[in-house]
């Protein structure tokens, strides 16, 4: 093993757009809701930055990539970055120092449990989702990357998620969708009070360093600067921009093609794209954006009528995007793409495609049940949701004390 500076730079660069995903989505977010609630809704994607990026190095890098547990957990090789230096590391990305691919991780963590908190804004205490936060990162991030990233039973079986289609956005989209459900919907939207976004250019901007930085979350995972990140570089820009023009022309023909809505769309293109980028040809990337626009705005149709208060959308934009671009990389997966790969169904291998099945099954049905129990836990501990007052003046005065454009406090 030795270190190709080429390789350590290209991650080197992912990591840090991969980290810059994660303001990305708290501007995505803040400009989503009510003025009120903008600062309230950025410092939880922030504080997922420092909280998460601490209890990584302390032992959720162990937990995801140490040495394997009955298929279930890593064990404690890594705890408190033991034994992750400037060497790489003989079983993980091992042209680059180890440290790069433990930081680089980091990154994926970090957002995983900023995206959840698009479901619970405008409502939640913030004590409550920093304690949340900290469990679900141990008892559903740590257990699920382990199984597919870090030699657990699933990849043992086979599954594979180049870039986090099962880690990361199945896992966010169906918690999120059980912490909507537990804390139930927005003061004033059953009676038609307005939930409009504030800000649509903060969202665009926070859209825009979504797209870019996923050049790095997708490219990246390829762990090299070479073939299989240009192609996964390239297929994430196709399903990005089949993803907005898609969304563009379903809002124009129900309505009115919406800014929002193209941007919605890239997102979605993007969350379906990642668990197959690194399998599947650029083509089919087109394919795989069109598909999670079309899934991911009727989702929300759907969310909307049942009156579930998922306030932006991450059930049916990263959920929904997630689960079909796992089971997408189980029928256009294709070996002339990633040698270390598999065939999908279109190519012969069927097999392939039930692996995939399996886990979006399995994942959702542990990411639900858990953030479901962890959710209730914190209720009873120290209540989730903030009383009426509290809600009505807005969380950006009543949890931070702070206005996001010069009210009086």
């Amino acid at each position: 093993m030795s270190i190709n500076a080429a390789d350590t730079a290209w991650m080197l660069v992912s990591t840090a757009m991969v980290m810059l995903m994660t303001p990305g989505v708290a501007l995505f977010y803040g400009g989503m809701v009510r003025s009120k609630n903008v600062l309230s809704t950025i410092m939880m994607s922030f504080m997922s930055l420092g909280v998460i990026g601490i209890l990584w190095a302390l032992y959720g890098y162990s937990l995801a990539f140490g040495s394997d547990f009955g298929g279930v957990i890593g064990g404690l090789d890594y705890i408190g970055l033991r034994n992750v230096g400037q060497s790489p590391s003989s079983i993980y990305a091992t042209t680059v120092p180890h440290l790069v691919f433990m930081i680089y991780q980091m990154m994926f963590a970090v957002i995983t449990v900023a995206l959840i908190s698009g479901a619970v804004v405008e409502r939640i205490k913030f004590g409550a989702i920093l304690v949340f936060s900290v469990l679900w990162f141990t008892l559903v991030y740590c257990p699920v990357a382990h199984w597919v990233w870090g030699g657990g039973w699933l990849a043992k079986l086979g599954v594979l998620d180049f870039a986090g289609g099962l880690v990361v956005h199945i896992t966010a989209g169906v918690s999120a969708f059980a912490m909507a459900v537990l804390l139930g919907p927005r003061k004033g939207l059953s009676d038609g009070s307005s939930m409009s976004a504030h800000n649509v250019p903060l969202v665009v901007i926070g859209a825009g360093l979504l797209w870019f930085g996923w050049f790095g979350f997708n490219g990246g995972s390829a762990l090299t600067s070479g073939g299989l990140a240009a192609s996964a570089f390239v297929t994430t820009n196709m399903a990005a921009a089949a993803g907005a023009f898609t969304w563009m022309m379903l809002s124009w023909y129900f309505r009115r093609p919406t800014v929002t809505g193209i941007v919605t769309g890239a997102v979605a293109g993007l969350g379906a794209v990642t668990p197959a980028s690194g399998y599947i040809t650029p083509m089919m990337g087109i394919v795989v954006g069109v598909v999670a626009a079309i899934i991911a705005y009727f989702c929300i149709l759907f969310r909307t009528r049942r009156k579930i208060d998922e306030s932006l959308d991450v059930w049916a934009v990263h959920g929904m995007g997630g689960t079909w671009g796992t089971l997408a990389g189980g029928l256009f997966a294709a070996l002339t793409v990633n040698a270390a790969g598999s065939n999908g169904l279109f190519y012969g291998n069927g097999l392939f495609f039930l692996k995939q099945l399996l886990a979006v099954v399995v994942i959702w049905a542990f990411a639900f049940g858990m953030t479901w129990a962890i959710g209730k836990l914190v209720d009873l501990i120290m209540g989730l949701r903030v009383n009426a007052t509290e809600e009505s003046v807005g969380l950006d005065i009543s949890q931070h004390g702070e206005s996001a454009y010069g009210e009086d406090l």
